[in-house]
This record gives structure tokens, sequence and C-alpha cells, in this order.
């Protein structure tokens, strides 16, 4: 193998390079990915920098005064427990890569079944196991799994279902030829439950909270489906106060695990977590740690039922995950047994009470107004009479990443921001956030708008 896989190389290497391949230039390595695929992707419009440079321009990007954030819809700016990065750091855990071997990874497998069995207790579920990629990812192995469970190709979708997701589904739903159709929302945010269309259904998807931060009605929705796989997509810090999802029925409960301990990092990595009935454990994509005795009666721990991978049944799998996201399951294991049952509960309440106290503060605002009526958890969608663009540049500019402008989306008609409220944000920081966008006299057309 060649080492110039390995060193920067000169235009002269990747021509030998190509050369050896067949190839005339770098852009046939990409002939196969489609044109608007590749036109989604632009320069980050950095000058090389040299390493003390890059350094230094870090270094003062750190030290920089930090936006206030309200930023949501998906990845959220929760407070992490000190422990955590110091735990996670520890050698032991920081350089493990999997437990082949089991005599030599006690450690590492004890946490993981404590992952899964705290991720079982957080979704009234009977097993899971030891994470995945993503929210995302996770959502579209449960759609493989339920298509490998039930034979059936047609699945509805919420339309309320974080657009991230939606465009994860698509990829695999192509890859697999499923059939993907939408459920419309309600005015109060709501999946519309009038629309469901359950002949011939695989399953039915839906996220709760949802994208707009909505709470979702999830009872009775398995009785409307009956034998179709019911698969919601959770934020985990909302089970502190919400029935989780399995006491209504869920087949399958995915969800994104970064609220979980798990810094922002600019969208990554972050950490799926899956979990299903034990009717269903041969299907259930990804590795699961198990807990037995030795032939002293001592507990240990192994790894079981990873013959649905693709490293073990090879073609003959029903999913192609082999791996799982192994430190940034620990960072939320180490998380939710810091905060325990009632810290968990009081952090979500926490989230809850500061959202609907912004949300009171903004809707009382000329020219804004909460877009939904139905009850939301720690994000809701705010309409403005301004485009959000010029709203999110004035914040920005005094300091607020004030949220998401949904335009890009094309889910909701007109001008709509929205926001994300964390235990982080305080008082002060609120009212402050408040005043800014009541001082905003930028003019803009009101054709349209109606409070």
């Amino acid at each position: 193998m060649s080492t110039f896989e390995f060193i920067p190389n000169t235009p002269e290497d990747q021509r030998k390079m190509l050369a050896e391949i067949g190839l005339n230039d770098i852009e046939q390595l990409f002939a196969d990915i489609p044109p608007e695929v590749l036109r989604k992707f632009k320069p980050l419009g950095l000058a090389p920098l040299s390493e003390p440079e890059v350094k230094q321009l870090l270094t003062a990007l750190a030290q920089a005064e930090p936006y206030v954030s309200f930023l949501g819809g998906g990845i959220y700016d929760h407070y992490i427990p000190s422990i955590i990065p110091h735990l996670i750091a520890r050698g032991e855990f920081l350089t493990c890569y999997t437990p082949y071997q089991a005599e030599l990874s006690q450690g590492t497998l004890t946490w993981m079944f404590e992952f899964q069995t705290m991720v079982c207790e957080l979704t009234a579920m009977e097993v899971a196991n030891s994470s995945m990629y993503d929210g995302g990812s996770a959502l579209a192995e449960a759609m493989l799994m339920a298509k490998n469970v039930t034979g059936k190709t047609r699945f509805l979708v919420a339309q309320s279902l974080n657009p991230h997701y939606r465009a994860c589904l698509e990829t695999y739903a192509w890859g697999a030829g499923l059939e993907i159709q939408d459920v419309p929302f309600t005015e109060d945010g709501r999946l519309d439950r009038t629309a469901l269309q359950t002949e011939n259904l695989a399953g039915l998807i839906v996220q709760n909270p949802n994208f707009f931060g909505v709470i979702e009605d999830l009872s009775g929705l398995k009785d409307l489906i009956k034998d179709a796989f019911l698969i919601v997509s959770v934020n985990p810090i909302s089970l502190g106060i919400l029935a989780p999802p399995g006491v209504c029925g869920a087949d399958i409960v995915v969800g994104e695990g970064q609220p979980l301990g798990i810094p922002q990092s600019f969208g990554g990595p972050l950490l799926g977590l899956f979990a299903t009935r034990m009717s269903y454990v041969r299907k259930m994509p990804g590795r699961m740690a198990g807990r037995t005795v030795d032939a002293d009666g001592k507990t240990g721990y192994v790894m079981a039922l990873q013959t649905r991978e693709q490293h073990i049944r090879r073609e003959k799998a029903t999913s192609n995950i082999c791996t799982n996201q192994a430190l940034m399951a620990l960072c939320a294991t180490i998380y939710l047994a810091t905060l325990g049952r009632r810290g968990l509960r009081k952090l979500a309440e926490l989230n809850l009470q500061k959202a609907h106290y912004l949300a009171e503060k903004i809707a009382k605002l000329p020219g804004f107004a909460l877009r939904f009526s139905g009850p939301f958890f720690n994000e809701f969608v705010v309409q403005t009479r301004k485009k959000p663009a010029r709203v999110l540049k004035a914040l920005r500019d005094e300091g607020f990443l004030g949220g998401l402008d949904l335009a890009p989306y094309e889910l909701l008609d007109g001008n709509n921001l929205l926001i994300a409220v964390t235990e982080k944000r305080t008082r002060e920081e609120m009212d402050r956030f408040v005043t800014r966008l009541r001082l905003d006299r930028t003019p803009s057309p009101a054709r349209g708008w109606r409070r």
C-alpha cells in the first residue's frame, strides 16, 4: 500500500496515483455523485494557513465573547457536567475501539450494558442496542427494520419530522425500494390523524416533540395503524416529564442522544438511540452487550446478537451498521447516571418552563406571534412580520444566535423562526433577547401578516 495515502501529496504524486487507476483528474473520482448533490457543497472560503497561524486563529476564536444561543432543530446548547470530559479523556475509554475480546473489555462492555438499560428505562421499551451513528440514521434503520419484519414497503411520515431526518429516510428508501408518503399537520402543529391511510402499511414515523417543538399525542396511534409499526423519534430530555413512547404502544423508539452530555461541536459526532421490543430483537440493527455468568458463577459481560450485521452475515445481513458511537454513548451513560431520575425530571422541567417564559414574552411584542397552538417542550415557532434573515442578523450583531430560519425547509408559509431554550438560558439573557426584538425598527412590508 502506498504511503501517499497518509502524507500530504504534491501535484506530481496526485497525477501518479490517478494514472495508476486510469483517471486524468480528481473530479473523475466523484463522477458517480449526481451534480445536484455536489452543488450543495460549497468551499469554506478559508485561505491556506500554516499550523501556527491556524492555532493562533482558533485560539482567538475560542477566547472570543460567546454567543447566547437559541438555536435548536436537533442539536442543543445544554450544560455538560465537568465529570463527563474528565472521565472520557481517560486512556482506557478514549483509546478503546471495540470489545472483540470480552475478557479484556469488561469495563467497556459493562457501561455499554448500562447504557442499553438506561435507554430502555427512558423509552419504556424492552431492549436497546449500544448506540448508532446519529438520530437520523437510527430512524432510517428503524424504517428498514419495519420493512424486514412486516414485508411491506409503504411508510407514512409526519411532515413535522425534522427535515434532515426526512432526507436520511429518503436516501435509505431510494436504495431499498420503499415508498414514503407525507402526513400533514394541523393548525396546532400536531399530526393530522384524519389523513392516515393505513391500508397495506409498513409503518408510521412520527417525532415527539416534533421539529416545531410541539408535543404530539401518541395515545391511540398504534390502534389506528394496527399491525403496522409505530416508530417514534424522541428528544431524550423530554422523557424526563413526557410519557415514554413504549407506554403508548410504540414498536421502535429512536432519538438523537446529543442532548445527553455531548457538545454541539459544529454538528458532530452525534449519538443514535435505538430501542424496540424483545420479539424483534433479532431484526434490530447494531450491536448489543449482554450480561451473563462465567463457570465460577461470577457476573461477566459479552457482545451478543451481532448476527444482523454485514461484517458477520455479509449479504444476508438486515443492517449495514457494524459499529457504534461508543465514546458518545459513554458520555450519555455518565450524564444520565450523574443526573439520575429526579435530576432528569428537573432538567426537563427547566427546559419547559424557560421556553414558555420566553414564548410568552415574544408573543406580546408587536409583529410577533406563536405559529402553533399546540403544547410545546423547549422549542417553539414564532411568526414574524420581518424576514427572519434580517431579524437573525440584527440579533447576531448583539451577541445572540436567535434561532433557525424555517424558510429553506419549505414547511410553513410566511416568515417563521424556530427558537430553542435550554436550562442554560438565564432570565437576564431571555429578557435582553426580547428587548432586542422590541427595539428592532427595521422597516418591513406587512403584506400577508396576521397576528
